[in-house]
């Protein structure tokens, strides 16, 4: 399945857009304008950036909880410094492991989230800013030649930007 988004300023611009493209005989089952009084990007399925940065920082906790449990009773155990020296030197041991688990938490939970927030969700993040600056989209599915039509017709509306792509095969 190919897809074609198109940026438009205004409601009125977007309007006419889509008008355009049923005038031309694209299906309207496979034309969508998103924005304010129309689908929102969770009604259209644009994947929110939160979720890919959830499951970032899920993968880094799985791995850095368990180095930061290692690290710290490594650490202690070679060179043998008590952070509670009342606990001894296997109750160190543990509370370095537990300080370390901690550590391991913190920094898969910011550095995991901050990094799939920053990577994940791609160029869907940018349109939702769009979205929310008030701009529309004009959205075309269908096969390679329906995106083509498409593309010769919304350029008429010199939209601020127009891109195509292409549904990966599973």
């Amino acid at each position: 399945m190919n897809y074609l988004i198109a940026v438009l300023p205004d409601r009125i611009q977007a309007e006419a857009a889509y008008t355009a493209l049923e005038k031309a005989g694209l299906p309207l089952s496979q034309l969508s304008i998103l924005g304010r009084g129309y689908k929102t990007a969770d009604e259209f399925g644009l994947i929110d950036p939160r979720e890919p940065a959830q499951q970032q920082a899920r993968r880094l906790l799985f791995l850095s909880v368990p180095v930061g449990i290692f690290c710290g009773a490594t650490f202690t155990g070679i060179t043998g410094v008590m952070l509670f020296p009342g606990a001894g030197f296997l109750g160190n041991i543990l509370l370095a492991s537990c300080l370390g688990a901690a550590l391991g938490t913190m920094g898969g939970l910011f550095s995991g989230g901050t990094v799939g927030f920053l990577l994940g969700g791609g160029d869907a993040r940018v349109y939702r800013n769009r979205l929310n600056a008030g701009k529309y989209l004009v959205i075309v599915k269908g096969s390679e030649a329906l995106t083509s039509r498409a593309t010769t017709i919304l350029r008429q509306y010199q939209p601020e930007n127009i891109q195509g792509y292409v549904e990966p095969l599973d």
